[in-house]
């Protein structure tokens, strides 16, 4: 399993890291060239759905169709949560018919319902567990 961590490098600067490798700046939202962690919540949400949905638009539309999913969503600071996030999936239908077209939306919902754990974690809610542990 891939182990997960963040390390602090300055004042509200962290960078998250992978065991395999990768790494994230993560940081306030007036600091440049980083992302919030309410940001990185919204892009893994968009990649979940735009991963999700991957297959069944190969099949459809061809392994070399282009994508983009955008996802925004304002905080409420009064309860520190997201109460809306929303997504669109934006996708060059314009060779199908409608009624392809409606097929195709359909299948990609369907999809992303199903196997998008990221949004099936959100629309569920979870439990969080946290505690400080003493390494000194």
């Amino acid at each position: 399993m891939t182990e997960l961590w963040v390390e602090r490098t300055g004042t509200r600067r962290y960078t998250g890291h992978s065991s395999r490798g990768a790494q994230v700046l993560i940081g306030s939202e007036d600091v440049d060239g980083v992302f919030t962690p309410g940001e990185l919540l919204k892009i893994a949400l968009a990649a979940c759905s735009g991963m999700s949905s991957d297959q069944p638009l190969a099949r459809r539309l061809g392994d070399g169709y282009q994508a983009v999913v955008k996802v925004s969503g304002a905080a409420d600071r009064e309860q520190e949560r997201y109460p809306l996030l929303q997504e669109t999936l934006e996708l060059d239908l314009s060779g199908l018919s409608e009624e392809e077209k409606d097929r195709v939306r359909l299948v990609v919902e369907r999809a992303v319902d199903a196997v998008c754990t990221v949004g099936r974690t959100l629309k569920s809610g979870t439990e969080v567990k946290f505690e400080v542990a003493d390494v000194g």
